[in-house]
């Protein structure tokens, strides 16, 4: 039995389709029927509705210890995909709850439940911070925790050595650090708030790079570290690093509405995400703009995918194509 944390996000519902196509037990966990429609679209994008039926679904929440307890029953692997994704520094508390004390939840019952191995999905914004010099971000690039990073990726950070405390202890594990990811599914909801705001008319543009990947390589890539011996081992997941500017104005391009064209300087970003700032506190209102962000946008960095790719003899698929497919749905 295959037990999937944030089995109605992204990931996890990609992850499961796959796994109950290799006639795979599965376990998924949920906190509200609600988001259950959206795991149903993925399955009918598939072709497999039928395969809906047979997830043994568990209502459970990774902060809480005693529903998992009762998750972990009768489970050999586990895939912690689970995860609350904010870039708003307001978000602090619950981020660390969900994505530090959550992780340390998981592991210790992966733990205390013998299970066979674990499969962390973290993030790219989890990776190492580069030297001036250097423009490659690999597995073995060194975080520096004096750079700033958002609340998001410190959070992903600390979970990761939740899992290679785990690891210290006799667990088995893989982690993969994927880029930013899209797929079938979800169109509100992360990344793909990026093909939305070009859709809606987004004027600005950065000439930044950001590292993309299609939800089927992540969960292939997956599937596959787990299925073999490799243990201890973490893997960037990323199919192409483009700039901001050329990734934009495709979406544009593809979807037929004005291409972004107002260039968001460094300064200009400077100074927007003060007065963003100021009107969340005055407004009350979620974070857009934040310092994290603003610094982000323009970084120019690559991520290096030669150990995932050398690892399982792996080739991405090819992004352009993947997002005109996608794109068919917006």
């Amino acid at each position: 039995m295959i037990l999937v944390t944030g089995a109605t996000g992204l990931v996890g519902s990609h992850l499961i389709v796959k796994l109950l196509q290799e006639n795979e037990e599965v376990k998924a966990i949920f906190r509200d029927k609600k988001s259950l429609t959206e795991v149903q679209n993925v399955f009918q994008f598939y072709n497999c509705k039928s395969l809906f039926e047979k997830i043994n679904w568990i209502k459970a929440d990774v902060t809480n210890i005693p529903s998992l307890e009762e998750a972990f029953k009768d489970v050999t692997k586990v895939y912690h995909c689970a995860a609350f994704i904010s870039f708003d520094p307001k978000d602090e508390e619950k981020l660390l709850k969900t994505n530090i004390e959550g992780t340390a939840n998981i592991v210790n019952c992966c733990i205390d439940f013998n299970i066979e191995k674990l499969c962390y999905v973290s993030s790219i914004a989890a990776l190492g911070d580069p030297t001036d010099k250097e423009k490659i971000i690999t597995e073995e690039t060194e975080y520096n925790p004096e750079k700033l990073h958002s609340e998001y990726a410190i959070s992903k950070h600390a979970a990761e050595m939740e899992v290679w405390r785990g690891f210290q202890e006799g667990l088995k594990i893989v982690i993969v650090n994927p880029g930013v990811i899209f797929g079938h599914g979800f169109s509100k909801n992360g990344s793909n708030q990026i093909i939305n705001s070009v859709k809606k008319g987004n004027p600005f543009y950065t000439k930044g790079k950001i590292a993309i990947v299609a939800v089927e390589d992540v969960v292939t890539c997956m599937l596959r570290l787990m299925n073999n011996t490799i243990n201890g081992e973490r893997y960037t997941v990323v199919s192409e690093n483009i700039s901001y500017q050329e990734f934009l104005n495709f979406i544009a391009d593809t979807l037929k509405v004005k291409r972004p064209f107002i260039y968001a300087s460094k300064a200009f970003l400077s100074f927007a995400w003060r007065i963003d700032w100021f009107l969340s506190l005055i407004l009350r209102k979620k974070r857009i703009v934040t310092k994290a962000i603003a610094k982000t946008s323009h970084s120019t960095v690559e991520y290096d995918n030669t150990k995932i790719k050398t690892a399982l003899n792996y080739e991405f698929l090819e992004m352009k194509t993947y997002l005109k497919k996608l794109l068919v749905n917006f």
